[in-house]
């Protein structure tokens, strides 16, 4: 068990990385990052899912990690997805999730079409993590309106090209116009990335 920290998760490079730092950093996670770094966005992105849910459920939690997020929707039916299964051991202890899964998102998931009538997401769309190219298999498994609330770093938004793919989506009609939410990341925090903001998309699929 080690206590990582933000640099080494933005410095990240793929698959293997993140299964490597996540399952070693699972056990210390909560403290050593969310509770220490003042980490509210998984509270932000669920309320901002909570204000525009029409009864999108079950829920799938886009690299849901220890829970943080789904902590903060424990009236939902919820699914998490993740590719470190220390991480998802960790969420099991907490009871967050109907189901537990363990994939690697950028492959074809272990998921019949139209499973899900909403995604969520924190901190999963950030540097060395996973860009646009994961959506079309996450559409593949989202029911026909299905909501996404997911949060996105402004720097990964522009470098990763979130912008143009979400664009050609729409172009295609295959999601509706994208709206935007400016949240903070932290709170009550001092350290360098204390006044970092997140993006969160919000759109359906059609």
């Amino acid at each position: 068990m080690s206590d990582h920290n933000l640099q080494q998760a933005y410095s990240i490079r793929g698959a293997t990385d993140a299964k490597a730092l996540y399952d070693d950093w699972a056990a210390s996670y909560d403290n050593s990052f969310s509770e220490k770094h003042g980490y509210i966005a998984p509270r932000e992105i669920a309320a901002v899912f909570r204000a525009q849910d029409a009864g999108d459920t079950p829920v799938l939690d886009i690299g849901a990690g220890t829970g943080l997020l789904a902590e903060n929707l424990p009236d939902y039916v919820v699914d998490g997805i993740d590719i470190s299964p220390a991480m998802l051991d960790q969420a099991a202890i907490k009871g967050l999730y109907r189901n537990r899964i363990c994939a690697d998102l950028t492959q074809t998931l272990p998921m019949a079409d139209g499973s899900y009538g909403g995604f969520v997401s924190s901190g999963t769309f950030t540097h060395g993590h996973v860009g646009p190219e994961v959506f079309p298999e996450l559409f593949r498994v989202a029911r026909p309106g299905a909501l996404f609330v997911c949060g996105v770093i402004p720097p990964v938004f522009d470098g990763a090209g979130f912008g143009s793919r979400l664009a050609l989506f729409t172009a295609h009609r295959m999601i509706t116009p994208v709206s935007f939410h400016d949240i903070p990341i932290y709170e009550n925090a001092d350290h360098g990335h204390a006044q970092d903001r997140g993006l969160v998309m919000v759109f359906r699929k059609l």
